[in-house]
């Protein structure tokens, strides 16, 4: 069975070199452990000790030294925007406040389609619209930083989180 054995940031290889593709919507992209299907027909596991989120442009280098291009297939999203930058940064504490996965653009935020979020947004007074576009939303503060030490924090709510 042919395995990844290293994941290669997005610009930190030449993407030229691709030997395959692995396309997959958000949801298939963030694992811990699976079978991947290439685009060739070929399958190879990924095994890693966290889960965490493929990134469009990512590499997975194999067992044997072929590289793998992870692309991030198109998926029905929202799109927030604002009147103007301050109010959009406002709507991005507001969708931050709730710890949803969010690609942040110049004038626009992606986030997954939630009727609830998008009746937030509309009370606070934001625009929502259906797009059908790859999403490849922020890592967080904490995602493969090398070296980052584990923590927890609590907003004094009863709201604990722990990151590791």
């Amino acid at each position: 069975m042919t395995r990844v054995t290293e994941i290669l940031p997005a610009g930190s290889w030449p993407a030229a070199d691709a030997a395959d593709v692995f396309a997959a919507d958000y949801e298939g992209r963030h694992r811990r452990r699976m079978m991947l299907s290439l685009r060739s027909g070929a399958k190879v596991l990924l095994e890693l000790g966290h889960a965490r989120l493929l990134h469009e442009g990512d590499g997975l280098r194999l067992d044997d030294g072929r590289i793998v291009r992870v692309e991030a297939m198109p998926e029905d999203l929202m799109e927030v925007t604002a009147h103007d930058a301050l109010h959009l940064l406002r709507l991005a504490w507001h969708l931050g406040n709730r710890h949803l996965p969010a690609s942040i653009g110049e004038r626009c935020i992606l986030v997954r389609h939630d009727h609830v979020i998008a009746d937030m947004i509309h009370g606070l007074g934001g625009h929502v619209r259906t797009v059908r576009a790859p999403f490849d939303p922020e890592s967080g503060a904490y995602a493969g930083r090398a070296g980052a030490q584990a923590h927890s924090h609590d907003h004094g709510d009863g709201h604990h989180h722990s990151h590791d």
